[in-house]
C-alpha cells in the first residue's frame, strides 16, 4: 500500500538521521580530546590523518563494519608494546576481552634455536652474518595469512616465540576475529604487510631513549657485551632502510615517550566517548 511505503520511508530516514548523528558527535567529540592532547606536555598524537578518522568512524561505527585492522609499528624498544597493552588495558576496562585481538610480529620470528646451538653463543651466530633485524627473519607470510584470516571472521592458531633460545613454537595462542584487531612490531607497516590495515599507526621515540631501552630489554634476553653492541649495531642500520621510511605510510605518529598511564587514559575517553554516543543512539 502506498501509506505504507510512505512510513517505511520515513523510518528509513529517521535511521539514517540517527547514524548521521552518531558519526557527527563522535568525530567532534575525538576532535575535542585531539586538542586537549596537544596541550599536553608530552602529547600522545604528534599527527593524524583526519580524513582517515571521518573515514573510520562511518566505515565501522556507523555501517557496522565487522573487522577493524589496527597495524602498530616503529623502531625497536620504541614503544610499540607498551602501546598496544595499555590500549587493551582501556580496552577491557570499558569493554570485555572478546572485543579485540592483538598479534605480534615478535610471535612470527622463524626458528633458528638449531643455528643457535651450532653457533654456541649469540655473538658467534652474528660473525655467521646472521640479523635478527631484517625481515627475512620473520615469518611474514604466515602472519599476512592470519591477519587475512582474521579479517574474514576467522580464527588462527599463532606461534610464539622464545627470545632466549630462538626457538618457534607452533600454533600455541588461539586468536579470535573480533570487532578491533591489533597487529605489533617492526615490519607491520612494509611492503608486506601494510596493505592489510584500516589504522596504521608509527610510534616515534628519539634514537638516545632506543638505545636506553633496548640495552635493558637486551639483558632480559640472554644478550650482553660485544653481542649485545652487535645486534643494536645491526638495529640502528636496517631500522634506517626497513622501518624508518614506513612512517610515511602511517595514519597516525604517535609519541613514543608518553607516559603508560596517560595511553591508557587518553585511550579510555576514547572508547567510552564512542561507547557513550553509540548507547545514547540505541
Amino acid at each position: 500500500m502506498p501509506g505504507e511505503i510512505l512510513i517505511e520511508r520515513e523510518i528509513d530516514k529517521s535511521k539514517e538521521t540517527n547514524l548521521n548523528g552518531i558519526a557527527f558527535r563522535i568525530i567532534d567529540g575525538l576532535k575535542d580530546i585531539l586538542s586537549e592532547d596537544r596541550r599536553q606536555k608530552q602529547p600522545l598524537i604528534l599527527s593524524i590523518n583526519e580524513q582517515m578518522l571521518i573515514k573510520i568512524v562511518k566505515e565501522f561505527i556507523v555501517n557496522k563494519r565487522r573487522q577493524c585492522l589496527i597495524g602498530i609499528t616503529g623502531e625497536s624498544a620504541s614503544g610499540k608494546t607498551t602501546l598496544v597493552n595499555y590500549i587493551s588495558k582501556a580496552l577491557r576496562k570499558k569493554l570485555y576481552n572478546e572485543s579485540y585481538t592483538s598479534l605480534c610480529c615478535d610471535d612470527y620470528y622463524k626458528d633458528t634455536s638449531a643455528e643457535l646451538k651450532a653457533a654456541g653463543s649469540y655473538e658467534e651466530l652474528y660473525k655467521t652474518g646472521f640479523s635478527f633485524d631484517k625481515p627475512e627473519a620473520i615469518n611474514l607470510d604466515l602472519m599476512r595469512a592470519h591477519l587475512i584470516s582474521l579479517k574474514n571472521g576467522c580464527g588462527v592458531n599463532a606461534p610464539e616465540y622464545d627470545f632466549v633460545t630462538c626457538e618457534s613454537i607452533p600454533n600455541r595462542a588461539y586468536k579470535n576475529p573480533t570487532k578491533a584487531i591489533l597487529a605489533e612490531g617492526l615490519y607491520v607497516l612494509g611492503k608486506e604487510l601494510v596493505d592489510l590495515f584500516d589504522i596504521k599507526v608509527y610510534v616515534f621515540t628519539p634514537f638516545d631513549k632506543i638505545k636506553e631501552r633496548w640495552f635493558t630489554r637486551a639483558i632480559l634476553r640472554g644478550k650482553s657485551g660485544a653481542a649485545a653492541e652487535h645486534q643494536f649495531n645491526d638495529v640502528n642500520s636496517t631500522a634506517q632502510i626497513y622501518i624508518r621510511p614506513t612512517m610515511k605510510n602511517a595514519d597516525i605518529v604517535v609519541n613514543g615517550l608518553t607516559g603508560a598511564d596517560y595511553i591508557e587514559d587518553i585511550t579510555t575517553k576514547i572508547i567510552s566517548l564512542i561507547t557513550d554516543i553509540i548507547n545514547f543512539y540505541k
